[in-house]
């Protein structure tokens, strides 16, 4: 028999991942080796790994830079609309390797690693994720910086370049613990700081009204630096550009305040300016009214549109002069995308820079603004919508909320025309809130400045029409769309899941990797033992290679035929990571009541970050360890039933466990979670779904087939009508006896002997105050994990329902929901056009 194939033999078998021709490969090597003798030649004698990653790293972007200049100056030569997308946040993970997905050079690459005596996968370990987000809102961002590039879109990602992200999870004695990302460390290749297109922000100061209009003076300047990463296509030789400002105090700061002798103190004050790119709020579906927050979201959005305009303004290549005067043509040329409200202070903030600087008149200016701003709306939990205290506008950005007092009237006086004598009405509308304290809402500005609303999948996009965002409807129905969220398969199928990848492409060729419905005739496949074989062994490669990295990483040995179900998200209440775990104690309870009795083997894995001020969801975290540490040591259970805490979950952690899941988790109470996205990612990688009909789950059920699906629990109108009834916890407490059960235990301190109440707090909320609902769903929760038991007893069943799945995933791409984009908000069309590449002369 032959010997079992390396790791590197077997990645070497899969066309997908690009040719390794020989002279591809001795020139990257090469190439590597120039690098690492610069590398050494600077610094050391000797190499170490951080070493050989970097060479790697600009080897890589070596094949990059050629492309990004080819493809900036195609875009100045032919000036189409550009696209602007603003976000606070973009989550990007990793970028080693999806540059040589992008590029096709993974093949290459890893032979050339290999001949040199280097393995490709841990020197991809080297590389930090770049964790500038908190969790779906900020990878969708990327994703679809991804798609954009791809799709040959003139787009740009705009942001800010935080020197510390998403803090690093620790877990201490079953408690979240959070360290400071120190991302850049050792240095970031793929950014490159552009000093020449620094740009001044003011904030503080005051209004001066002349004669000749407002102007805002005494102010306080803080510089944007920014920093340009390379967002590479999809084998089409386009590179975009994203963005990321960082805060910089100018070289006077503090210096010309006349203060005696306190030089020293001056420099020292610098940090004061420069804090505002120094670390992400980590908070997901949360507003925290700080004024640092609200420094941040003007600051990208001000450094933003002035570059912006710049561009504008100097239509042809290598030209810094102003050619275009007219900003007539701006709704045609510019297109901006709003992702959540973070960035909404670019409606007044254009206003201001063309009534203030440009002088138009403001009608001319809010036609300009209105056609040029979209708004996506990313939740409808009241907790997370941007209210900001007027007196905070006030000190920070007087003219600004100035100019959104004067959009409040005019928007309030044509609701008045509307809708005549309707008082209340007006009230609802207002984008000033009145109460104890004066209050912003930032979502209606967004509403009333933009030309497009949209929400993130058809159900959602439904309840902020009937519901928080009704009223707006009503009065201008049009604006509102659905563009339903995907994911870039790129990233979350050729890169994380190559053996997957290559099964498809060897059925239905390679063009589904750009055209994801193509996916659909996996249809003709679902009796073919062959496929329904190979399906299943990628599966259980994919188990057992995240098995031993568990098994490295955690020390904890794991069954991989037993069931992975996982549910990684960000810990939140409504997402109900606690009613998983009471299905986990569930389970327990019935081993231990009949210890004889066949069960499903499972490993249950749960990963997520909480906020760090979130009492609730760190307790959440507490009680998954301190369940499992009973689980998983009691000898009576044996390897029948395992709870694992995933430890930092995040996009490179996220990448490992997508491919090995058997069972998703996506069982949030019906009407909170927008959309989700990573439930896309599974369902696209071979796991079954076991979710609520909320978000996108509900178009999953759609796509796939529901019978393909564990679908189970109120839907949205069984919780507003439970809203109305009144919910009574303990009525289900009284009348489901395995439910009693667990809550008596965690009352009680079976979990946690040596603090009986430690789960008081828990036991309270779930009985007496739970916003979510749990106990509605235990029940039918309970039964649909029976029957997921059950099917798992069946692979070959199992295999072909997966198999429906993915052949239903195609709609949950990026590229879809960034053509939709493209076409109905923005008025461009995607390009299949491929650049020529740069060893190609231009005409």
């Amino acid at each position: 028999m032959s010997r079992p194939l390396t790791d590197q033999e077997r990645r070497k078998q899969i066309s997908v991942r690009g040719l390794a021709g020989p002279e591809n490969v001795s020139e990257l090597k090469k190439n590597y080796n120039r690098h690492l003798h610069f590398t050494l030649v600077k610094d050391r004698n000797v190499a170490n790994p951080r070493d050989y990653y970097f060479a790697l790293a600009h080897t890589v972007r070596d094949h990059l830079v050629g492309r990004w200049i080819r493809t900036q100056q195609h875009y100045y030569e032919h000036d189409p609309k550009r696209i602007y997308y603003l976000s606070l946040e973009f989550y990007m993970g990793r970028t080693l390797q999806n540059t040589m997905v992008n590029l096709g050079l993974e093949n290459a690459c890893d032979e050339a690693a290999y001949q040199l005596g280097l393995d490709m996968e841990d020197l991809q370990e080297i590389e930090e994720d770049a964790g500038l987000g908190n969790g779906g809102l900020g990878r969708l961002a990327a994703c679809f910086l991804d798609s954009m590039a791809t799709l040959g879109l003139a787009a740009y990602g705009y942001g800010i370049r935080y020197e510390f992200g998403i803090f690093n999870q620790k877990v201490c004695n079953g408690w979240q613990v959070e360290e400071a990302d120190d991302w850049l460390r050792y240095g970031n290749p793929w950014e490159k700081a552009r000093p020449e297109y620094m740009i001044p922000v003011q904030f503080y100061g005051r209004v001066q009204h002349t004669a000749q209009g407002s102007e805002w003076v005494d102010t306080q300047t803080v510089l944007a630096l920014p920093y340009d990463t390379p967002v590479p296509g999809y084998k089409n030789n386009t590179v975009n550009t994203m963005r990321l400002w960082s805060a910089k105090a100018p070289v006077e700061f503090n210096l010309k305040d006349f203060n005696v002798g306190g030089y020293i103190q001056a420099v020292l004050d610098r940090n004061l300016a420069e804090n505002i790119s120094r670390v992400l709020y980590p908070n997901d579906n949360f507003f925290e009214g700080k004024e640092l927050r609200l420094k941040q979201e003007y600051f990208a959005v001000a450094a933003t549109l002035q570059d912006i305009i710049r561009r504008y303004k100097s239509s042809k290549f290598g030209s810094r002069d102003a050619v275009r005067t007219s900003f007539d043509s701006f709704p045609d040329k510019v297109a901006i995308q709003l992702n959540d409200t973070h960035p909404s202070l670019a409606i007044p903030e254009l206003m201001r820079v063309f009534v203030d600087i440009e002088k138009l008149d403001w009608d001319k200016a809010w036609d300009i603004t209105t056609r040029t701003c979209a708004y996506t709306n990313h939740t409808v939990l009241p907790e997370a919508l941007e209210r900001w205290p007027v007196h905070l506008l006030e000190n920070l950005l007087p003219r600004h909320l100035e100019i959104m007092f004067e959009i409040n009237q005019r928007h309030l006086n044509r609701v008045a025309l509307v809708f005549p004598g309707d008082i209340d009405r007006m009230r609802r509308m207002s984008l000033v809130e009145e109460g104890s304290v004066k209050r912003i809402n930032m979502a209606h500005l967004c509403i009333v400045g933009s030309h497009a609303v949209n929400g993130v999948a058809q159900i959602h996009s439904d309840i902020i029409k009937d519901t928080v965002f009704h009223d707006f409807y009503e009065m201008d129905a049009h604006k509102f769309q659905n563009k339903t969220n995907g994911i870039t398969p790129r990233r979350w199928l050729v890169l994380c899941n190559p053996g997957l990848a290559e099964v498809i492409a060897e059925r239905i060729g390679d063009e589904y990797i750009t055209h994801l419905d193509q996916l659909k005739k996996l249809l003709d496949f679902v009796n073919d033992d062959a496929f329904i074989r190979d399906v299943a062994k990628v599966k259980q490669e994919n188990k057992l290679k995240f098995s031993r990295y568990l098994e490295k990483e955690y020390k904890v040995k794991i069954n991989p035929s037993s069931m992975f179900d996982v549910h990684v998200k960000r810990i939140h209440e409504y997402k109900r990571q606690l009613l998983n775990c009471l299905h986990v104690i569930t389970l327990y309870n019935r081993i231990k009541k009949d210890p004889s009795k066949q069960y499903v083997p499972r490993t249950v894995m749960i990963g997520g970050k909480a906020a760090p001020g979130y009492h609730m969801a760190k307790m959440i975290i507490k009680l998954i360890t301190s369940v499992g540490d009973v689980i998983n040591n009691d000898p009576a259970i044996g390897d029948r039933l395992k709870l694992l805490f995933l430890e930092n979950y995040r996009v490179s952690l996220a990448e490992k466990v997508v491919p090995a899941a058997d069972l998703s988790e996506q069982i949030s109470t019906a009407g909170t979670e927008a959309s989700g996205t990573g439930n896309m990612k599974f369902m696209l990688n071979g796991a079954l779904t076991i979710g609520t009909m909320d978000g996108a789950n509900v178009e999953m059920a759609e796509e796939a087939g529901e019978e393909n699906l564990f679908i189970f629990g109120m839907r949205v109108p069984d919780v507003e009508k439970l809203d109305r009834d009144g919910y009574d916890a303990k009525s289900y407490y009284d009348r489901i006896p395995e439910l009693r059960q667990v809550i008596d235990q965690l009352n009680s301190g079976y979990f946690s002997t040596k603090q009986p109440d430690l789960f008081k707090d828990i036991v309270n909320m779930l009985m007496n105050h739970d916003r979510f609902k749990v106990f509605a769903d235990y029940e039918d929760y309970i039964k649909s994990q029976d029957a997921v038991s059950a099917l798992y007893k069946n692979p070959r069943e199992w295999t072909r329902k997966v198999i429906f799945n993915i052949a239903g995933s195609g709609k949950f791409s990026s590229d879809r929901t960034i053509s939709q984009y493209a076409r109905e908000i923005w008025g461009v069309e995607p390009s299949t056009l491929k650049i020529p590449p740069p060893d190609v002369p231009r005409e």
